[in-house]
């Protein structure tokens, strides 16, 4: 029996690098599958892991019918074992509930990794809908690691090296150069830390303050509520 499994984590966890190998596998066993993504790093039509590794794959549009696009393949005769769907997070409700009803009425595996919650510490659509449908949802082992050694379990957006916890839900930038001016980064951090609005550029602030102490909570303190 076919299912719909999710793979979620934080940023670096590994999520893209494990949907490679999972297509390396089936592929391996011949296999046929079909890979999405939707907004990777590397660009339109690609999933790309931060190791190096990349492929194709199909762009996931907001109008991009899973179903649709899936009998079409199967009634002109191409083979489809399985779907590998990289970023679901940015997927709509619907495509989630498509990707549902393949498993369901085609029996074709669905493999889906994606982040769970955004900047806000909210849920994004697509991963709300598919931890409501999927037949499975695996949190990835791989610990990425806050700037201060702990376990990280939350995304931050950071522009200019402040925090922010406001503003629209997506927003492409980096995680790994240096930003500009008044562009956006992002990097996971712990949950003390997320709730404390306190970056690694923040973090790396206070240390070199004469007033405080490099972990001294008051230079961080916790907004008020809003």
């Amino acid at each position: 029996m076919a299912q719909l499994c999710f793979f979620a984590g934080t940023m670096d966890c590994g999520k893209s690098t494990l949907a490679l190998q999972m297509d390396h596998n089936h592929r391996a066993r011949g296999l046929v599958g079909v890979i999405f993504t939707r907004l990777d790093r590397s660009g339109e039509a690609r999933l790309s892991s931060r190791l190096g590794l990349s492929t194709e794959a199909v762009e996931v549009g907001e109008d991009l019918d899973f179903w649709e696009t899936t009998v079409a393949q199967l009634s002109a005769g191409a083979r489809v074992d399985y779907l590998i769907c990289d970023e679901a997070q940015f997927y709509t409700p619907e495509q989630v509930e498509q990707l549902a009803r393949i498993v369901d009425e085609l029996d074709i595996e669905v493999f889906a990794f994606g982040i769970t919650s955004d900047f806000r510490t909210e849920l994004f659509p697509g991963s709300r809908r598919l931890i409501e449908l999927a037949d499975s949802t695996q949190v990835l082992q791989v610990a990425a690691l806050c700037w201060c050694g702990r376990r990280a379990t939350h995304n931050a957006r950071v522009v200019d090296g402040v925090m922010v916890v406001e503003g629209e839900q997506v927003v492409i930038g980096d995680t790994a150069e240096p930003v500009e001016q008044g562009e956006v980064e992002y990097e996971v951090l712990c949950r003390r830390h997320h709730m404390r609005r306190m970056s690694s550029t923040s973090a790396h602030a206070a240390a070199l303050s004469a007033d405080v102490l490099p972990f001294d909570l008051n230079a961080c303190p916790v907004p008020p509520p809003v």
